[in-house]
């Protein structure tokens, strides 16, 4: 019997084969390789798994199983501090229109024109008034010669400046300070001397101008007016002859009649400026935006209001939009 030669087997099949095959054969760490590759295969699973399984809760925005943490995002719409802030805003705009109102009523407001001047002759530097004008009679004429004494007081002292109208009957001082000021007309009649008073305001400087100026024009009564006018020390008839309109005047001295008209002005501003800024408020609260809210809160305090309510509430209004807390919700797809 020859012998035949020994078969090999296929190399295809000797290329697939491991080259441990043996059932029970283990790696060098006592683990079986056919084990071995399962359970990497088996991570892998679970880790693309696991990376679809966030990327669904990032989208839904739903929780974190393994930290229970939560997307969130800034909520939209006004934060409810916000809303009542707004409100607030509404409530000041409507402080500074009535306060426009009021100056638009010189004759009839809560605060007169010359009240407000007189407050601010409070602030004004000495010497910074201007007095100018006319003497004029009955008829409208021109009177030349009248003495102009003024006084006032100043820091407990009392100061005082005169002067004479021209042949135009027109007068000018200047350095005066701005304050509340008796003016004397005196005028010489053959035996007499008549003295027409008055109380005046002298207005203070206007916004950056060097000199705050009054204009004025006095009508002096006729000779027969300061002859009915009582005299002063009780008899029937008398040398100075006086008619005395300060008491008259304590109230609401006379003033410029142009800075009446800037008074007046102010309030047709402070309406304006109110109305904005409610339509800014209203606006911040329809859309949701905090930053209208923040500019009609700025808006709102320079129409200053009675006793400059607006300016405080504004002011406060202003404040608290910086304080309105971020409000955050879970973000959702």
């Amino acid at each position: 019997m020859s012998d035949a030669p020994e078969a090999e087997a296929p190399k295809d099949l000797v290329a697939l084969a491991p080259s441990n095959t043996e059932e029970g054969a283990v790696t060098e760490d006592g683990s079986s390789p056919v084990g071995s590759v399962a359970e990497g295969g088996a991570a892998d699973t679970a880790a693309a798994e696991d990376d679809d399984w966030l990327a669904a809760e990032v989208a839904s925005g739903t929780t974190f199983a393994s930290s229970g943490a939560m997307m969130l995002t800034e909520a939209q719409g006004l934060h409810p501090m916000a809303r009542s802030i707004a409100v607030l805003v509404l409530v000041v705009a409507l402080l500074g229109f009535v306060n426009g109102l009021d100056f638009a009523s010189p004759e009839t407001g809560l605060v007169r024109p010359d009240e407000f001047v007189y407050a601010m002759t409070a602030a004004a530097p000495d010497d910074s008034a201007v007095f100018r004008g006319t003497v004029v009679d009955l008829a409208g004429e021109p009177l030349e010669g009248v003495l102009l004494y003024l006084s006032w007081e100043d820091e407990g002292m009392w100061r005082s400046s005169e002067t004479t109208t021209d042949a135009n009957g027109t007068f000018r001082m200047e350095n005066l300070t701005p304050s509340l000021t008796r003016v004397d007309l005196l005028l010489e009649r053959g035996n007499n001397t008549d003295v027409l008073s008055h109380r005046v305001l002298l207005s203070p400087p206007a916004l950056f101008e060097p000199y705050g100026f009054t204009t004025l024009t006095f009508t002096f009564p006729s000779p027969s007016d300061f002859a009915a006018a009582p005299c002063n020390n009780g008899a029937d008839t008398c040398e100075v002859r006086e008619i005395d309109m300060t008491p008259y005047e304590m109230d609401h001295p006379l003033m410029d009649p142009s800075a009446a008209g800037l008074y007046v002005l102010l309030g047709f501003g402070f309406m304006g400026l109110a109305l904005i800024a409610g339509g800014f408020a209203a606006a911040g609260m329809l859309t949701g935006s905090e930053a209208l809210v923040r500019i009609a809160a700025v808006l709102s305090l320079f129409t200053m209001g009675h006793f400059y309510s607006a300016c405080i509430l504004g002011t406060m209004a202003v404040v608290l939009t910086f304080l309105v807390p971020k409000r955050l919700v879970p973000l959702t797809t």
